[in-house]
C-alpha cells in the first residue's frame, strides 16, 4: 500500500515526464513547485496526498461558454475540423465536455470521473465543490463531465472545455459551480451569444454572470465576447442594429472596452442572395475568425507564463497572506487564552481566600487550616499537590482549546478569497497544538530559514520568466545561433 507522500511523488513524476516531452522549460518549475509543498507540509496548509502543482492545470485551458444553442459545439467542431460535438437548435448536451488530443484517428467518449480523478486535467476532484452546492451530486459526477478525444492538430498542447448552456433551471447552482472554476483556470474563454435572439434583455441572468462578474477580474483580458450566427440577420433591413444591441447589453453589464466580435459557421450558414452583402459579411467573419484563431494559437505562450505567475503568487501569498493570518489569529489565541487563565485561576484564588477568611484559617498572613497540620508531611500532601498541579494543568489547556476553537470562524473567513491555496484553518491548528507554547510568535513551520527559501523560489521563478523570455523574444535581433558558433562568440545569457 503506497503511503500519500508516495501518491503524490508519482504525479509529479508522471508531470515531469510529460513536460521533459512538451514543454522543458517548464521542467524545473515542478522541483520548486515541491519546495513549497515541503514548507506548506510543515506549516500544516496541506496534506501529505496535496501539492501546490496538482492545483493549477499545466495544459493550456480554452473553454467555450455561452447561452443554449448560440452555437458553441459548431464553433468547436469548426475549429477542429472533426464533426465532434453534437449540433442542434436545442440543447444536445447537458454536461461540461473537456476535450483533448489524442493521436488515435478514432474519438473517445470517456466518463467524468476520468476527470475527476486525474490531478492532470482540469476540474479535479471537482466533486467535492459540486457537493457543497447540492448535496448527493458530488456522486453523480458523470451527470456533469465528460472527457473527450480528438486527432485534431489544432488541438494538439492544449485543451478545450464545451460547456451547457446558462439557461437551465435544473442543476444549475452545481454547473455555476463548475463554470466558476473552469473561467479560473482558463488562459482564454469565449462567451458565445445568439444572434438569432435579438432581444438581450431576456438573458439578464447569463450577462449578470458572465460578463458583469468578469470585468472586474485582473484577467479580464482573456474573455472574448462573441456574437455567433450573424449570418441569420442577413435578412434584416439593418443587421447593425443587432449588434448595437448586443453591445448596449454588454454595455449596461459595465464592459465598455473590449474587443466584441461577430462570427457565423461557414459550414452551416445562411444562403445571403445579395452578392454584396455576403462578401461583406464573410469578411467580417473571416477577420474575426481569424482574430478568435491567433487568441486560441497563443494560449500554450500564455500558460507557460501563467505557471511561473502562479509559482510566484503561491510563494507570495504563503508570505504576504497566510502567514500574517495566521501570526494575528495566534496573537488572539494567546490573548485570550492568557485572559481565560487570569480569569479562572484569579477567580479560584479570590474564591479560596475568601473561605480561608470567613473560616478563620488565616492567622496574620499565615495559612494555618487545621485539615492541612493534620495532614503535616504525610504523602497524603504530596499527593494533593500534585493532583492540585494536574487540575490546574488540565483547566488551562481545556482554556487553550476553547480559546483556539472561538478563532477558528475568523481565520476561515479571512482565507476565504479567490485563488487560495492551502487550508489555514488547519495550519492554525497545528500551531495552537498542546505542545506549542503559546508565547511562540510565528506559525507552525515559519522561521527565517523558511522566508528564505520563500525568496529563493521567488529568485527560481524570475530566472524561469528569463528563460521563456529568451525562448519567445529577442529585442536585438541577434543571430543567437550563429553567435553561438563563431570563434569566441557568446550568447547573451539565458
Amino acid at each position: 500500500m503506497h503511503s500519500a507522500a508516495d501518491v503524490v511523488e508519482r504525479r509529479l513524476k508522471h508531470l515531469e515526464t510529460h513536460l521533459e516531452q512538451e514543454n522543458p522549460i517548464l521542467l524545473k518549475t515542478v522541483q520548486s513547485f515541491r519546495s513549497l509543498d515541503r514548507i506548506a507540509y510543515r506549516m500544516g496548509l496541506l496534506e501529505r496526498d496535496q501539492s501546490f502543482a496538482t492545483q493549477i492545470p499545466w495544459w493550456p485551458l480554452i473553454s467555450v461558454l455561452g447561452t443554449f444553442s448560440a452555437g458553441k459545439s459548431t464553433f468547436i467542431n469548426d475549429f477542429l475540423g472533426h464533426k465532434l460535438e453534437r449540433t442542434g437548435n436545442q440543447a444536445v448536451d447537458d454536461r461540461f465536455t473537456v476535450i483533448c488530443f489524442s493521436r488515435e484517428t478514432t474519438s473517445h467518449a470517456l466518463p467524468g470521473v476520468a476527470l475527476d480523478s486525474d490531478p492532470r486535467f482540469p476540474l479535479y476532484q471537482i466533486s467535492k465543490d459540486i457537493e457543497q452546492v447540492a448535496r448527493g451530486e458530488g456522486q453523480r459526477i458523470d451527470a456533469y463531465l465528460q472527457l473527450k478525444t480528438c486527432s485534431s492538430e489544432r488541438l494538439r498542447g492544449k485543451i478545450l472545455i464545451d460547456s451547457p448552456g446558462f439557461d437551465a433551471d435544473a442543476q444549475r447552482n452545481a454547473t455555476l459551480r463548475i463554470t466558476d472554476r473552469i473561467i479560473d483556470l482558463s488562459d482564454l474563454v469565449l462567451i458565445l451569444f445568439d444572434a438569432r435572439h435579438p432581444e438581450p434583455g431576456a438573458m439578464r441572468d447569463t450577462l449578470q454572470h458572465l460578463v458583469a462578474h468578469a470585468i472586474h477580474r485582473p484577467d479580464s483580458g482573456k474573455f472574448l465576447y462573441i456574437l455567433n450566427q450573424l449570418d441569420t440577420t442577413a435578412r434584416e433591413d439593418n443587421p447593425e442594429e443587432v449588434v448595437a444591441a448586443w453591445q448596449r447589453a454588454l454595455g449596461e453589464q459595465g464592459l465598455t472596452a473590449g474587443r466584441f466580435y461577430t462570427i457565423y459557421s461557414p459550414e452551416a450558414a445562411v444562403p445571403i442572395d445579395d452578392e454584396n452583402k455576403r462578401r461583406r459579411f464573410e469578411r467580417k467573419r473571416d477577420e474575426d475568425l481569424g482574430e478568435i484563431h491567433g487568441r486560441m494559437a497563443e494560449v500554450t505562450v500564455e500558460r507557460a507564463y501563467r505557471i511561473v505567475g502562479a509559482l510566484d503568487k503561491t510563494a507570495h501569498d504563503l508570505e504576504e497572506h497566510a502567514v500574517p493570518i495566521l501570526t494575528r489569529a495566534i496573537a488572539r489565541w494567546r490573548q485570550r487564552t492568557l485572559l481565560g487563565d487570569a480569569a479562572v485561576f484569579g477567580g479560584a484564588l479570590a474564591a479560596f481566600l475568601a473561605w480561608g477568611l470567613s473560616a478563620g484559617h488565616w492567622q496574620g498572613l499565615s495559612y494555618q487550616p487545621a485539615w492541612l497540620q493534620g495532614l503535616g508531611a504525610t504523602p497524603w500532601a504530596w499527593v494533593l499537590v500534585a493532583l492540585g498541579v494536574l487540575l490546574a494543568v488540565a483547566v488551562h489547556f481545556g482554556i487553550r482549546h476553547l480559546a483556539a476553537k472561538s478563532l477558528i470562524g475568523s481565520v476561515r473567513k479571512a482565507g476565504q478569497r479567490p485563488g487560495q491555496r492551502g487550508d489555514l484553518v488547519a495550519a492554525f491548528h497545528r500551531s495552537t497544538r498542546p505542545w506549542r507554547s503559546i508565547f511562540a510568535p510565528s506559525p507552525a513551520g515559519w522561521s527565517g530559514g523558511t522566508r528564505r527559501k520563500l525568496h529563493e523560489v521567488r529568485q527560481e521563478g524570475n530566472l524561469y520568466v528569463q528563460r521563456l523570455n529568451d525562448r519567445f523574444t529577442n529585442p536585438s535581433g541577434a543571430d543567437l545561433m550563429s553567435a553561438q558558433a563563431a570563434p569566441g562568440g557568446s550568447a547573451a545569457p539565458s
